[in-house]
């Protein structure tokens, strides 16, 4: 009789041993499934970060705001490789790393630079970086590219898109063109004006009022005037788009999307050929209406000569 409880009570603790066993190891088995779909969730969740492909070696920015001497706020290399960093520049170029561009943010503010009314949010080529004394001229060549879009803009009173320039080629009077003019600053034309004007892509460039006009005549900015401009036929809209511009000798190439090209090869950029020149990139807009702004994308950017 003591012979039969005991294997009674032997087999009942080897069945609960087992039951219990089977239990916690389901129990366990549920709990670490758990633990990896959440980590295969949180996985998902997490955002990659995108930079922009842009090397801001030679390139100095013109911020919308005014230093303690009233004038635009400027950071030149190499301080302007932390620009994501810096507070005072933070509202008006930083970064969007979802989409792995440096926005440029402009508006009207009091931050103008000279012999203009608008502001801008502006990159500014320096050859030599931290200067703005060596320059290239058409005869030594020039090649920007740039892939970027409008992020956001403001309209008019008529419903209008505010415009903006996105690229230039801008004109500088060596030292001796200066003096020998009487200026009292360096200041040349910009010879490319490239809009983003309503939805589309605007060139202007210069002409001589006299074509026949020649040094020192041609190095005063009235001399020159404005041109009809050139609309490109396709709508880039808030779209990605690059844009190229090519520079040689009496030559200038327009490139929108590798698709669209505006070629000047005339008597003017001949004679423009007297001028030293830099490029700029980015949001120089082009209105003061009260509570107007426009952001600018670049996603990439790239210079040579």
């Amino acid at each position: 009789m003591f012979n039969i409880r005991k294997k009674i009570l032997l087999a009942t603790l080897i069945v609960f041993i087992s039951v219990n066993a089977t239990c916690q190891h389901k129990k366990g088995s549920v709990s670490d499934s758990d633990v990896k779909i959440e980590k295969k969730r949180k996985k998902k969740k997490k955002k990659k970060v995108k930079l922009p492909n842009i090397d801001l070696s030679h390139w100095k920015v013109t911020l919308p705001i005014t230093n303690e001497e009233g004038k635009p706020v400027e950071i030149n290399p190499p301080e302007i490789f932390d620009f994501a960093k810096m507070e005072i520049a933070k509202p008006y170029m930083y970064i969007d790393s979802t989409r792995g561009a440096i926005v440029f943010h402009a508006m009207p503010t009091d931050s103008k630079t000279r012999n203009t009314k608008y502001t801008r949010s502006e990159l500014r080529e320096q050859m030599e970086p931290g200067n703005n004394n060596v320059n290239w001229t058409f005869a030594d060549g020039a090649y920007m590219r740039g892939k970027l879009a409008m992020d956001a803009t403001t309209k008019d009173a008529n419903g209008k898109y505010h415009r903006t320039i996105i690229m230039q080629i801008h004109g500088r009077l060596t030292n001796e063109q200066r003096d020998l003019i009487g200026e009292d600053d360096n200041n040349a034309p910009p010879i490319l004006k490239i809009y983003w004007d309503k939805g589309k892509i605007r060139v202007k460039t210069k002409v001589l009022k006299n074509s026949n006009a020649s040094v020192p005549e041609i190095l005063h900015e009235d001399a020159w005037d404005d041109d009809d401009g050139f609309n490109f036929e396709e709508e880039v809209g808030f779209k990605k788009f690059t844009l190229e511009v090519k520079v040689s000798e009496g030559k200038m190439v327009i490139v929108l999307n590798k698709n669209e090209y505006k070629v000047y090869e005339n008597v003017h950029i001949r004679k423009w050929g007297v001028f030293e020149n830099y490029f700029k990139a980015g949001n120089y807009f082009q209105t003061r209406d009260k509570g107007a702004f426009s952001k600018v994308r670049f996603y990439e950017l790239e210079i040579s000569h």
